[in-house]
């Protein structure tokens, strides 16, 4: 199908004009049935000329059945208020210095909705219009980006609430009865409202990853890491905190690659796989540490990358719950967390060149690996 004119405007065929312009889509041999947006084009006379396999699609009108009609029976469109959009736009009669309608929400028949833009095409500034170009767009996509953002939305409102609750409450309590509390009572109170504070905060700081993987911004500044150095601080903290040492077991592989990483957001990736496996699993918490190859396609050289393995010997993963543990909000099980982390961590490692995987692991347990490449920096390569 190719954009032109039509010889009668019941016609069925539409041929591209014989003369061409360097970059328009004749001189570059683009299909309009190519484009991933609907594209609709109408004549000097209202009659549609174009008609893509996208329009088709979003408008569930056969090509064949548009070419030739008129515009406003080809593509029906009303907008939100059920006002039919070409009598109150009118493009052929309307303003001659207008040159486009911007992007808005219209309707077609039966009530779907659909994005619309249109072009109007002028041989001159002032002169009659020689073209009515549309394009639509399937609103399914912003919808699901909508809902995704209301329900991070809804999630972070929920998470924020109890501690600054928590914290409003011990505050205002111990402003107004100070006197009444004993050193103990007032001792716990503030604890607490510090343990809070450091919930919020977390969730700042899980939210503002998620900005900056979201729009392709998350900064890796890469130094040299030893990754075995820092599971071994991560398990040390843990038995500082009352668990066993015997509940952890740390193996690695020798020799490692250099790894160059960015040490700070490798430790948010490790401090979460061990936590879940702490929190969520059972018995004995394996790391494994080990020279493998790269994840980056076409690189065959052997020990260029590093592969870290945390695994529990707990419940596990349900099988048709795997391929969304690394999605937003999702939770192993009801023990709280905001179902943010895992999202997190495989949105680090990505940005690091590396790749993350979820499976079984021999014991029974939830098990994941995720692979780093040395990537040493620009300046040293």
């Amino acid at each position: 199908m190719s954009v032109g004119t039509s010889s009668a405007p019941g016609a069925r065929e539409v041929r591209r004009p014989s003369t061409s312009r360097p970059g328009d889509p004749a001189e570059l041999g683009i299909d309009p049935d190519d484009l991933p947006d609907g594209l609709v084009v109408a004549d000097e006379h209202g009659h549609v000329i174009c008609f893509n396999a996208a329009a088709e699609r979003i408008t569930a009108v056969p090509a064949a059945d548009a070419l030739g009609q008129r515009l406003e029976k080809a593509l029906p469109l009303e907008d939100l208020e059920g006002r039919r959009w070409w009598q109150v736009t009118d493009p052929y009669g309307g303003l001659a210095i207008r040159r486009r309608q911007p992007e808005r929400n219209l309707l077609l028949p039966g009530g779907r909705e659909v994005l619309v833009s249109v072009r109007y095409v002028r041989a001159e500034p002032t002169g009659p219009v020689r073209r009515v170009v549309v394009s639509l767009r399937d609103t399914e996509a912003r919808r699901r980006t909508e809902r995704s953002h209301a329900e991070l939305i809804a999630t972070v409102a929920h998470e924020l609430r109890s501690p600054l609750t928590s914290v409003k409450g011990f505050t205002a309590t111990l402003l107004a009865k100070w006197e009444r509390f004993t050193d103990d009572q007032k001792r716990l109170m503030l604890e607490t409202v510090d343990a809070d504070a450091d919930r919020v905060t977390r969730l700042i700081a899980e939210l503002l990853d998620i900005s900056r993987i979201d729009s392709g911004r998350l900064e890796v500044r890469r130094q040299p890491v030893d990754i075995g150095a820092a599971v071994g601080r991560h398990i040390q903290a843990y038995v500082a905190a009352g668990q066993p040492a015997d509940r952890f077991l740390l193996r690695v592989e020798q020799p490692l690659p250099d790894l160059w990483a960015d040490p700070d957001k490798i430790d948010q990736v490790l401090s979460n796989l061990i936590e879940n496996a702490v929190r969520h699993g059972d018995g004995t918490v394996t790391i494994d540490i080990t020279a493998t190859t790269s994840p980056r396609e076409g690189e065959d050289r052997e020990n260029t990358a590093t592969s870290v393995t945390v695994s529990d010997e707990g419940p596990g993963i349900p099988e048709e719950s795997m391929n969304r543990v690394f999605t937003r909000f999702w939770r192993g099980s009801k023990r709280g967390g905001t179902g943010l982390g895992l999202y997190i961590v495989k949105g680090i490692v990505e940005a690091h060149g590396g790749a993350i995987e979820v499976g079984r692991a021999p014991g029974g347990g939830a098990q994941f690996r995720f692979t780093l490449p040395v990537a040493a920096p620009a300046y040293l390569t």
